[in-house]
């Protein structure tokens, strides 16, 4: 599998917030991706960093004006607030009866629910300068002539080696002693103990069921199997498995997404709502028939909603910003069917999209990028009915890979208002800053109350595990050769740049550091 390639841009101090207002309160780090494989991106997030397109950035919590916590909502575990069933029994209302009452929402906005990434957030809105031959390593083994120049300076003989490579692919050999990455803790999972004798039901009898809902069971099971493999390259399928598998009702216990999104709808409902997941890959026929359609909704939403001017939010900033991915795309045998990278999530209303979400799978969540979608729908709650079907999404994709069960938001901004809806996705979970370890979001609310800047794991003694320890096995792509930072210093010229290196490394953690491709000029 091809290694990573960044190229670190240092830090960008001092420019505009859109949340506080400030002119220069934002501080933060930043790098162009190349290339970029999913588990180097999961580490990536889980250490705070996020990407807006092919920049990869990270705010430095304790100088910024506005702390921007990386937030997850443990998707199993989800339960949907009363508003949030208030916009899910919406739309269905909607597409069942064409009922469009606008009622409006009474704890989240109707914008992006994803809205601190905009086009213009980032500071480097350029593309590298550096060629994609520069980029390519060489394919030629140096190793021993590395190996005896790292000798005669003392370093190890594992920092000296030097990668074969073989046409466009770099092949990596991880050392005996390389770290293995760490995975994110996992939700326990809930247990339920049986009653005690004499109390609760006869759990030797079968439960009652309302004839209702053994109607309902039937209809639904029957319409599944009629539309079976009628839905090309819709997803259809999946969701259909899915919902045959969680089809039978559960006495007693609160609705779910999935009872509000895969309902059966009447012979004559007045609308058509499909959800279809297309492949960001200009090789996708269905991605390159919708792009047209895509981009123009994404222009309207932008100028609409955001206020941009037609330059601002034309095919080439569309392809630049939500388009463009460093991920590349990756199939395995415990994953989900449709692989993971980076997706487009489009919304077909009557055959035309009104909204489109824009997500990454990932090893162990759906991160979500981006959503735009037509304004003409915004009584329809689009930011939020899209959060909830993409966090069904992850439950579903979960029944495949187990791993995978977790709902990325972006960043939790405690210090702006109007962005502290995310932490309305319960049970969910917030980042320390500090130790990059999971906090539960009702634990860093008192924290946050009192200090805009918080550290959330109270074990004074505990360190960030993940932490740079060896400088000298960074690795560096240099002049086209993959070699680690401890023969790239000695061979540099000029002066040194050991303090960016440094800087680059404590951030993306020791992990990722020896597994991605470092460039330098």
């Amino acid at each position: 599998m091809p290694a990573a390639v960044v190229e670190y841009k240092g830090w960008k101090e001092g420019y505009g917030c859109g949340y506080c207002g400030a002119a220069r309160g934002k501080v933060s780090a930043g790098m162009w991706a190349h290339s970029m494989t999913v588990q180097d991106y999961q580490d990536l997030i889980d250490r705070g960093w996020r990407r807006s397109g092919k920049y990869v950035y990270k705010p430095i919590m304790n100088q910024t004006c506005c702390p921007q916590y990386t937030i997850r909502c443990r998707a199993l575990h989800f339960q949907a607030s009363k508003s949030h069933k208030k916009v899910l029994k919406k739309m269905l209302k909607f597409i069942s009866k064409g009922d469009v009452s606008k009622v409006a929402s009474e704890e989240e906005p109707m914008d992006s629910h994803i809205e601190d990434v905009a086009t213009c957030d980032f500071p480097y809105k350029n593309e590298s300068q550096v060629s994609q031959s520069d980029l390519t390593p060489l394919a030629v083994d140096q190793a021993e002539r590395v190996e005896d120049e790292d000798k005669d300076s003392g370093e190890t003989k594992e920092e000296g080696n030097v990668q074969k490579v073989e046409s466009d692919s770099v092949q990596i050999c991880a050392d005996k002693d390389s770290p293995v990455p760490a995975e994110p803790s996992h939700s326990a999972k809930a247990g339920h103990a049986p009653p005690k004798p004499g109390k609760g039901a006869d759990l030797s009898k079968p439960p009652c069921r309302k004839a209702k809902d053994i109607r309902k069971e039937r209809k639904l099971q029957k319409l599944l199997q009629s539309q079976m493999g009628t839905a090309e390259g819709s997803q259809l399928q999946g969701d259909q498995a899915f919902l045959l598998q969680n089809s039978k009702p559960k006495t007693n216990q609160p609705k779910n997404i999935e009872d509000f999104v895969f309902v059966p709808l009447p012979d004559d409902a007045r609308h058509k709502l499909e959800v279809r997941l297309v492949p960001v890959s200009f090789e996708d026929p269905q991605f390159k028939s919708s792009f047209n359609q895509s981009a123009s909704l994404f222009a309207k939403y932008q100028m609409s909603v955001h206020k941009d001017t037609p330059s601002d939010c034309g095919e080439n900033e569309f392809t630049r910003f939500l388009c463009d991915s460093p991920l590349e795309a990756e199939h395995a045998p415990n994953g989900p069917e449709c692989g993971y990278g980076s997706f487009h999530q489009q919304y077909w209303l009557d055959g035309k999209i009104i909204a489109v979400g824009v997500i990454d799978i990932l090893p162990y969540c759906v991160s979500s990028v981006y959503l735009y979608y037509d304004p003409d729908f915004s009584f329809l709650s689009l930011g939020v009915y899209s959060a909830l079907r993409e966090i069904a999404f992850t439950r579903q994709l979960c029944v495949k890979a187990p791993d995978l069960c977790f709902y990325y938001m972006g960043f939790y901004i405690h210090s702006c208002p109007k962005m502290r809806y995310k932490g309305q996705y319960r049970p969910s979970d917030l980042l320390c800053p500090e130790t990059y370890v999971w906090t539960p979001i009702e634990q860093c609310l008192p924290l946050l109350e009192h200090s805009k800047y918080s550290r959330f794991n109270q074990d004074g003694k505990a360190v960030d595990e993940g932490r740079l320890k060896e400088l000298g096995r960074v690795r560096v792509l240099h002049k086209r050769t993959v070699m680690p930072y401890s023969v790239y210093k000695k061979r540099r010229k000029g002066p040194s740049d050991e303090a960016s290196v440094q800087q680059y490394a404590s951030l993306v953690g020791q992990t990722c550091s020896e597994r991605m491709l470092l460039f330098r000029s």
